[in-house]
């Protein structure tokens, strides 16, 4: 991989654009965009962070009555920044200020400012019309959407959350957002396409909301219960309640982390007991149940980070992981380790599964567990094929029932911080542990057989080579990357939307990886 120079950065505000041509940066009060082909610096802009009259004079007010000042060396800064969905236009937001500004690519002097006023500035992003901008308040007060095309502004009551209380359909026209009216929380569906109007508004089943997510068909709704019950419901869009799943026995805590399959058809539960959960799109029943133990069965690949391998190779180049044969016992860390007496509310953040992400295809889900903050544990999930149409008069085929199994589990020396499926692309994963280094997993290389594709073979023979490459699985590639800079930690990392690239953040400095291109079997063509 070719890694770029060090460029700072504030608050990790650093994304490709939705073309992968520019590269947006946050710099303390300042917007920087760049070429991604040659880093040259293309727009500048500085935010005026200066409050509004109300949020001046409710300052003003607030230290007087404290007898200190709230000035701070950060508190100008910019806390958020992103890309409309055409790369048109960049805004960026100032929380302790309540300030939002919003700037065109095309047009450097065009600007427009949102002040967001007495009711304070907790989060913004773009509406996915690339037009309208969606700021939450403090304390929970409202939403209220402002668009650059009218200038109006449309408000929506007592949002519970505001960063995983809320969704929008994928085609963006509709926004789903779970409230609290009168103690009781409920869901609101809102038309974007009509200035926000509400189409519905509907109680929900659960005593006080944790999160939702919304399927990526757009038609059913995931919202699940806060720390202390594991209980997980599957709504329409109408307000329809069509299941509601609590394993037994009970495990004695909530949802940690939910994740829609890309067909819309699965849904992945992870709680605080280390087990994952497979749920199905006909009757939301569970069909698979994944367990993380410090038991890692046969046949399953195992791969371990070399010891010491920075410090000898010096952070330059790449060095394979050290493949270790099964079975194989991992350091699983109990959560009562973590306290003597451990309660409800202080052990599920230290236990359990606390990341779950499926590849582009669906076909691989990776999970990462608080009990083995160092591994990362990847599942094959084969998905069912067409059932073939029956003779007529012959019973119909009954359909093949899925099982997940793991596959691979990669160890590392380190607590795994940050870890991505490439986009487009269906066998990439890329994880780093706070550390001057990269890791890199992938199955993209298959093995051609020998005599494959032999013009003397039949249409059949032909067929039966195609179903035989779909069932075989990639030969797996794991491998450690250095990064080339003598002080430089990787805490978080971003894919690129073309999966070619990768932004690598520290706490205030980022670099940039890219693929050097090579040819060879095992890459999909986009």
């Amino acid at each position: 991989m070719d890694f770029t120079e060090i460029y700072k950065q504030t608050a990790n505000l650093v994304a490709f654009s939705p073309g992968t041509q520019f590269l947006l940066t946050a710099v303390q009060d300042r917007l920087v965009v760049r070429r991604a082909d040659s880093f040259e610096i293309s727009r500048t802009w500085q935010l005026d962070s200066a409050p509004s009259a109300t949020f001046a004079a409710l300052s003003t007010s607030s230290q007087s009555r404290l007898g200190k000042s709230r000035a701070g060396a950060g508190e100008g800064w910019i806390t958020h920044a992103g890309w409309s969905c055409d790369s048109e236009y960049v805004f960026a937001a100032c929380a302790p200020r309540g300030v939002v500004g919003v700037f065109k690519l095309r047009d450097e002097e065009w600007r427009a400012r949102v002040e967001a006023g007495a009711e304070g500035l907790a989060r913004a992003e773009w509406a996915p019309d690339g037009r309208s901008i969606v700021c939450f308040s403090e304390w929970g007060l409202r939403v209220t959407i402002w668009s650059l095309v009218t200038g109006s502004a449309t408000h929506i009551q007592f949002p519970i959350h505001p960063d995983r209380g809320y969704a929008f359909r994928p085609d963006g026209r509709y926004f789903v957002l779970g409230e609290r009216h009168k103690s009781k929380d409920t869901l609101g569906v809102y038309d974007a396409s009509a200035n926000y109007r509400l189409v519905r508004h509907f109680p929900i089943p659960t005593a006080t909301l944790a999160g939702l997510a919304l399927s990526p068909l757009g038609n059913h709704v995931a919202v699940w219960d806060g720390p202390l019950e594991y209980k997980l419901h599957i709504m329409t869009l109408s307000g329809t309640h069509l299941s509601t799943f609590a394993p037994e026995p009970d495990p004695g805590f909530g949802i940690r982390t939910v994740a829609w399959h890309p067909n819309g058809m699965y849904l992945a539960v992870g709680g605080c007991d280390d087990k994952i959960h497979i749920l199905e799109g006909l009757t939301w029943g569970p069909i698979a149940t994944l367990e993380i133990s410090s038991r890692v069965p046969v046949g399953v690949n195992i791969w371990r980070e070399p010891d010491k391998w920075l410090e000898a190779t010096h952070g330059r180049g790449f060095l394979s992981y050290e493949r270790l044969s099964s079975p194989h016992t991992l350091s699983i860390r109990s959560s009562s380790s973590t306290s003597s007496k451990p309660t409800k509310a202080s052990s599920c953040p230290h236990a359990g599964i606390s990341h779950l992400a499926w590849n582009a295809t669906g076909t691989l889900l990776l999970a990462l567990s608080a009990s083995a903050p160092s591994a990362a544990f990847l599942f094959s999930f084969p998905l069912p094929k067409p059932l073939p149409r029956p003779e007529p008069g012959a019973p119909r085929p009954r359909p093949v029932p899925i099982k997940p199994v793991l596959r691979t589990v990669l160890t590392h020396a380190a607590p795994i911080e940050s870890a991505r499926w490439a986009p487009r692309r269906a066998g990439r994963l890329a994880l780093c542990t706070g550390g001057g280094a990269l890791y890199l997993w992938s199955d993209e290389w298959v093995s051609v057989p020998a005599g494959g594709g032999d013009r003397g073979d039949t249409d059949q023979d032909a067929e039966a080579g195609e179903d035989a490459a779909e069932d075989a699985e990639g030969e797996e590639v794991a491998e450690c990357v250095g990064v080339p800079a003598k002080q430089f930690s990787t805490h978080s990392i971003t894919w690129s939307p073309d999966g070619q690239g990768l932004i690598l953040l520290d706490r205030s400095t980022f670099c940039c990886a890219f693929e050097v291109e090579e040819d060879g079997p095992g890459l999909e063509d986009d």
